[in-house]
């Protein structure tokens, strides 16, 4: 049993499968030490088939044109602008192929969502790190619990359109933007997080009166505010994020649905994490 006095609970130690796309070990992606010493990391094979989007990357001036060529190059590869919409079916409904953007927006609303589990699942393919909660805690002893956010992660409705190429494809632009132009000069990007309680982020061990080792959901929302962090939370978690942890950051599109909150989304794992009330 892990310290009562902060309210955190016994965490489960299933951390992920043995093999993943980004060719590390997953015990060595999910742990501190990577999260303190961080290697470059890609999903296999992802910027060798996009070298026209990377070369287009290359000639932006700034973030935002750069944002503006990857919605492009999204555009034309997977078909979700205007113009690509599927053909109405006989009911005059227009049947949307499924993209990253609604995927941002359904996590936006709720993190254990439909999307939310497609976002974890992502996580889960390609760093091979498992999802610590989703409605509930995911642990060796609630079967329920890990069938129903199987169901929802490989739902159809969100796999008709490549969709793990596209989360893919933003991880990779999202990499390449904060060693470009984001945080150029910077390893790591001081987040927060707030909660009140630790059901889904369970403590493995406490290092000080402050300082924890916390294991991270799979995906989790962060914001570079501190001011922001304290609406969603009596308690901030303070965490130095390795680039290499960033999915999606607030500023890597001029036009998203998690604008407004100045959001990162983080890759999971065991972090070091400063818990303050």
């Amino acid at each position: 049993m892990v310290n009562e006095e902060i309210g955190t609970a016994p965490a489960d130690d299933l951390i992920g499968h043995s093999t993943n796309l980004v060719g590390l070990p997953t015990r060595v992606l999910a742990g501190v030490t990577f999260n303190t010493r961080p290697l470059p990391t890609h999903v296999s094979g992802v910027r060798e088939m996009n070298g026209a989007l990377f070369e287009m990357l290359d000639l932006a001036s700034d973030l935002g044109e750069a944002g503006e060529a990857f919605t492009n190059y999204m555009m034309a590869m997977f078909g979700i602008d205007h113009e690509q919409r599927e053909p109405a079916e006989r009911t005059g409904r227009r049947r949307f192929r499924s993209s990253y953007l609604r995927l941002i927006k359904g996590w936006g609303y709720d993190s254990n969502s439909p999307e939310g589990a497609v976002l974890k699942g992502w996580v889960e393919s390609r760093f091979g790190i498992f999802p610590t909660f989703h409605k509930e805690r995911l642990v060796r002893q609630a079967p329920d619990a890990w069938a129903a956010y199987v169901a929802e992660k490989m739902s159809s409705r969100f796999h008709n359109n490549s969709i793990m190429a596209q989360l893919d494809l933003l991880y990779e632009f999202c990499q390449w933007a904060l060693c470009r132009f984001a945080f150029p000069d910077d390893s790591h990007v001081t987040l927060y997080r707030g909660v009140n309680d630790f059901h889904e982020h369970p403590i493995k061990a406490r290092l000080d009166r402050r300082t924890v080792v916390m294991r991270l959901n799979s995906v989790s929302s962060f914001t570079a505010e501190r001011d922001i962090a304290d609406c969603f939370g009596d308690v901030i978690l303070t965490a130095e994020v390795p680039r290499e942890k960033i999915l999606f950051f607030n500023t890597i599109l001029t036009s998203h649905p998690l604008k407004g909150e100045g959001e990162f989304l983080v890759i999971g794992g065991d972090y070091e994490v400063r818990v303050v009330r």
